[in-house]
């Protein structure tokens, strides 16, 4: 299926150059999400703003806490390009093993492969924001005696601007990035595995 908005190539005009170049590392290319984004340079500028915030060490949430909110949100967005862009970079990085990845993406907080109070109740959190929109008081409360409020401000903010990210990423179509995980590369556990 081809992309309903396609993503702009090289050449860019300099200035779409510039902001494409701030968006990614030294020597790598844009992703094509920041190509797609591309099309609309004002809005551009505004989401490098935010989103280098959310992937920043400004982020209250350590590397592992953002990317166990990130993945599960757009697995539960059935998003798998954006799911994938972050597996690619940061699984290895944020300590992610097979099992994990395959829970992120399939199953529930009370898998095996979850042993730390800490990632269920973040995933626990995402669930609930994707499911009900909102935190009910029971986990509120756990997650309040785990995380600070300016922790738990950026978990909600993490969770809405990765949906917004899979809205996008999904209702363009855009084309998932050459190499990146896909969810079938992640299958669900069979009957009894992996489940507590």
């Amino acid at each position: 299926m081809s992309a309903r908005i396609p993503p702009l190539e090289a050449p860019y005009p300099p200035r779409t150059a510039a902001l494409l170049r701030r968006m990614m590392p030294p020597g790598e290319e844009p992703i094509g999400l920041f190509r797609l984004y591309a099309q609309h340079r004002q809005l551009t500028e505004a989401l490098h703003g935010w989103g280098s915030y959310q992937l920043s060490r400004r982020l209250t949430l350590g590397l592992r806490d953002r990317e166990l909110v990130i993945d599960r949100t757009c697995a539960l967005c059935g998003c798998e390009y954006e799911w994938g862009v972050h597996l690619a970079r940061f699984a290895p990085r944020a300590g992610l093993t097979g099992p994990q990845i395959a829970s992120l993406t399939h199953g529930t907080s009370a898998d095996t492969c979850w042993s730390d109070e800490r990632d269920r109740l973040l995933l626990d959190a995402a669930d609930a924001l994707h499911t009900h929109h909102d935190i009910d008081d029971s986990l509120w409360s756990r997650l309040s005696a785990e995380f600070t409020p300016e922790q738990l401000l950026d978990l909600l903010m993490l969770c809405g601007w990765y949906h917004a990210i899979s809205y996008t990423a999904r209702a363009t179509r855009i084309t998932p990035e050459p190499g990146a995980p896909r969810f079938g590369d992640f299958p669900p556990a069979s009957d009894g595995e992996n489940r507590a």
